[in-house]
Formats: structure tokens, C-alpha cells, sequence
């Protein structure tokens, strides 16, 4: 599935360079619906790196959807409260976020901690048993588009090699060569905040129940527990002259510096890099048959745990449609809807990152606005509202969870119903429903009009909702016609704008 020969002159169907949780997610998204792919990263072998160690609610509810959610609880944990230290005084301790209660309509609502090659290798996990693989030690060197394919030339251990493919997406990160090899700016800057050094090391003399801090006036310096690891991850902020060695002597000797703590050991470091918080912004998010996702088209501050998961659900997005182009069941339009959606939330997103970088940064609560909850395609042209105006869940919105007893009386949830590749329409009461005779996978749920599903999404008498394949609502109608949901696939899936 990942690779082999392909009819028409083409290699593979997508070329996906760049191997982090964009790239693997979106290579997911295509192995599940059969698409062919090669996935391509430059490094020898997987980074072992925490980097984006925060998982927002939004991203586990796709972590479910994908099928690696108890993967991924299996190695991760809540975060530890801060402690705020002065030597070895304790001067203070708060919660890092305030524990919330699950919901049925919510049912994962706290941020969890996982170093990012461990949410790297339960995806990884996923696309083996899916039937795809990464190709390590492969560089893109160059590539070129026409009309029909892309064509790109791969260094394999020094060997050049040809691919021909459909189309080509750049998940390759914040220096990405695909935005390069496309000429499109990368508007943005450094933020005045400090450098810093960080990474994973070992610590010995320090109990891992808690993320310790200690703040100077060079700035913070910080040592975080990793969840079933040995290893916390170190941050320390540097000044304008500093320029450490990445090594573990200069690692430990300056945080032996900024914290005054001789008594602690730190040792055996398995990443150490200079970060740089930076805020940018890509001008598009295609040329072509040539797409970016990720960090390519996208670098954001620490600040409110968004980088990870704003790449994660750019590969959620662009994924079915990419299927849908290439089996035939959409046209080449719907693909435009992959910046026009997802554009727009990462320039918010990035507000919003700037906005806590700006209060000071820090780790600590942070609310809704950065749990990607409320992330809405609402102007979508993928998004047909025919409900009451005074609706408070419309078309576009992420669509909720919610419970109620199917068959025989089973309890269920509406995740459940959702998960897999296809469209779902919940049929509310008694509607005919002409289902269409061609086109995607459609599944129909009937419920009643006084159940959770009803209440939770505001229904008080026959209606259709249609959830889209990445589970945010596509329509909803509250007079349906018998082909509603027909007659919306079909103009959502060809050239012909939705509602015309």
C-alpha cells in the first residue's frame, strides 16, 4: 500500500516527506483508505526528541478516531505541578491546568504530556500495522511539478532516484525545502523572548513529582518529568551572548549555574538543542499538486502546547480529501478547501500563542481557547446550515460526542459511530433519507428526537446532521428534503459550490 508500481506512468499516488506526527498521521489517514504513498524523512533514524510534548483534547479525540488513543494513553500522563524553587527552597506550587471532569459530549478535555517521540512511535505503530512504513536515510533533493505529477528526485544514502507521483506534501518541518522548492514566504519573525537551551537528559537527586522551576534574573530554568520515561526534559533560558556547547557537561554546568544546585546530577542527555521561539506563517499551503502541513507551513512559540497538535489536524484535514480526489470520488476542487480551512485556524492559533508568549510565557493553565475544542471550518464552503437561526451548534462545528443505545439496547457514543474513514449522517426522527447510489462511504444513524444525541446537538424534531470524515459537521437541515444529504455530497465533492 505505502509504495510499489502504479499505472499511468506514476510511482506512487502521494509523496510525503517529512516523518513527525503531521507526516505520520497524514500517511495514516491514506493507508486506511487505500491511497498509496511513499513517507520519506531525511534522518538516518527517528528523533528521540520531547519537543511538542503537550496533547490538546481536540488531538485525542483524532488520536481515537485514528485507532492509537489507548496506544497513546499507554505512554503518556498528566502534567505535574509547577513548583517554583529558589535553590532548594520551595517558594511556591500551583496545578500546571486544572483538572476538568469528561462530559459525554467531551469526553477528553484535559492536555496530557507526552514526550513527542513517543506520540511519534504509537504512530509509527499504527501506519506498520496498516501496512506502511518510513523510509529513513531518504532526502528530498529537488522536484518539479506539470499538470498531471509531480516529479522529485530522493537522495538514498548518495544515490539519486526519480519518483513520480500525484501529488507531493511537505511535512519537512519549520526549515521545510518543499516551502523552499516552492518560493512561498515564510512571513514572521523571532519573538523577543530568550533562546533557550533544552532537552532530555537524566536527573539524579530530584523526585519526578512535580515540574520543578527556578526562576533568576538570566531567566527561567526548568526540569520536567517525562511520563514513563527516566528521563525529564531540561529548559533553560539563555542570554543574547550565550551560545552553550551541546554537550552534557555545558548543559549541567549551566544549570548548576542559574539554579545554585551542586546537588543535583544531570547526565546522559539524549537531545540537546537551541531553540529559538518564533512566530511564521506561510503565504499558501499549496502550489499545484504540491502541498505543506505542519511546521512548514506553520512555527509557533511553546507557548499553549499548539505546534503538534495544529499539524496533526492539517494532516486530519487534507487527508480524506486527498483520498477522495485520488479514487475518483471527488473532483480536483475539493482540495482548495485544504487552505481555505485550515489556514485561517493557524493564524488564530498563532494570535493565540503570541498572546500567552506576551503575558510571559511560562507553563500554567490556559483554558479553552487552546484546547482546539472550538476550532470551526464555519465559513467553509464544505459547511451548508439550513437549522433555526438561533442554533448554537452550526454547520462547521467540531461535531460532539454524545451517548445513547443503538441495537439490542447497547450502550453507545457517537465517537464510536464516527470512527473510520467515511461521512456520517445522524437521521433525527422520522426523516427519509434517499441515500446516494454513488459516491463516498455514507453511514446512517437513526436516533430518536428526545435522546442525548438530540439535546446535545439541538434537535427538537426530525433533521439530518452530516459529520465529514475528520468529524466536524458538513450540514445540518431541519426541513430535510429525502435527497439532502445526497444532494450535499454531491456539491460538496464536485465543482459545485454547497447550497447552490
Amino acid at each position: 500500500m505505502s509504495d510499489g508500481s502504479m499505472s499511468g506512468g506514476f510511482d506512487t499516488d502521494v509523496l510525503i516527506v517529512g516523518a513527525g506526527p503531521a507526516g505520520l498521521v497524514l500517511a495514516c489517514e491514506l493507508a486506511r483508505r487505500g491511497v498509496g504513498f511513499r513517507l520519506v524523512e531525511q534522518r538516518g533514524e527517528a528523533l528521540r526528541a520531547s519537543r511538542g510534548k503537550g496533547v490538546q483534547p481536540r488531538t485525542l479525540e483524532i488520536f481515537e478516531d485514528l485507532g492509537v488513543l489507548d496506544a497513546f494513553h499507554a505512554v503518556s500522563g498528566a502534567y505535574p505541578p509547577l513548583r517554583m524553587m529558589r535553590g532548594e527552597t520551595v517558594v511556591g506550587e500551583r496545578p500546571f491546568n486544572v483538572q476538568v471532569e469528561p462530559t459525554d459530549d467531551i469526553p477528553y478535555p484535559n492536555m496530557i504530556m507526552s514526550p513527542q517521540w513517543r506520540t511519534d512511535e504509537v504512530l509509527r505503530g499504527r501506519l506498520t500495522a496498516l501496512g506502511g512504513h518510513v523510509e529513513y536515510g531518504t532526502a528530498l533533493s529537488s522536484f518539479s511539478q506539470d499538470d498531471a505529477a509531480v516529479t522529485a528526485q530522493l537522495d538514498v544514502s548518495g544515490v539519486l532516484q526519480s519518483v513520480r507521483s500525484r501529488y507531493l506534501v511537505g511535512a519537512d518541518g519549520g526549515r521545510s525545502s518543499v516551502r523552499s522548492g516552492l518560493g512561498l514566504a515564510f512571513a514572521g519573525e523571532a519573538l523577543d523572548q530568550p533562546r533557550m537551551l533544552i532537552g532530555d537528559l537524566s536527573v539524579d537527586g530530584l523526585a519526578r513529582d512535580a515540574w520543578w522551576m527556578w526562576p533568576s534574573d538570566q531567566g527561567m530554568a526548568g526540569l520536567c518529568p517525562l511520563p514513563h520515561v527516566e528521563s525529564f526534559q531540561m529548559i533553560i533560558a539563555l542570554a543574547d551572548s550565550e551560545e552553550p556547547e551541546l554537550t552534557e557537561a555545558a548543559a549541567a554546568s549551566l544549570f548548576q549555574s542559574r539554579t545554585g544546585r551542586s546537588d543535583l546530577k544531570l547526565h546522559d542527555p539524549t537531545w540537546l538543542s537551541i531553540f529559538t521561539p518564533s512566530l511564521r506563517l506561510a503565504e499558501a499551503y499549496r502550489r499545484g499538486r504540491v502541498f505543506i502541513a505542519g511546521d512548514a507551513a506553520h512555527v509557533h512559540p511553546p507557548t499553549g502546547a499548539q505546534g503538534l497538535n495544529t499539524s496533526v489536524q492539517d494532516a486530519y484535514n487534507l487527508g480524506w480529501k486527498l483520498a477522495l480526489v485520488l479514487t475518483g470520488v471527488a473532483g480536483e476542487r475539493l482540495l482548495a478547501t485544504y487552505e481555505s480551512e485550515r489556514r485561517p485556524i493557524a493564524e488564530a492559533v498563532l494570535q493565540i500563542s503570541n498572546a500567552i508568549a506576551q503575558q510571559g510565557g511560562g507553563a500554567g493553565p490556559r483554558g479553552r481557547q487552546t484546547q482546539q475544542l472550538d476550532i470551526n471550518y464555519r465559513s467553509s464552503v464544505l459547511s451548508l446550515e439550513r437549522g433555526r437561526p438561533d442554533r448554537a451548534l452550526v454547520a462547521g462545528d467540531r461535531a460532539p460526542d454524545a451517548v445513547y443505545f443503538g441495537d439490542h439496547g447497547r450502550r453507545r457514543r457517537l465517537f464510536e459511530t464516527f470512527r473510520g474513514p467515511h461521512f456520517t449522517l445522524l437521521a433525527f426522527g422520522d426523516v427519509d433519507v434517499r441515500a446516494p447510489t454513488t459516491g463516498p462511504e455514507l453511514k446512517v444513524e437513526r436516533l430518536a428526537t428526545d435522546g442525548q444525541p438530540a439535546l446535545t446537538y439541538g434537535i427538537s424534531g426530525p433533521a439530518i446532521v452530516l459529520v465529514r470524515p475528520d468529524n466536524y459537521i458538513g450540514l445540518i437541515d431541519e426541513n430535510p428534503a429525502p435527497s439532502a444529504a445526497a444532494d450535499y455530497l454531491a456539491a460538496a465533492l464536485s465543482t459545485t459550490p454547497v447550497g447552490a
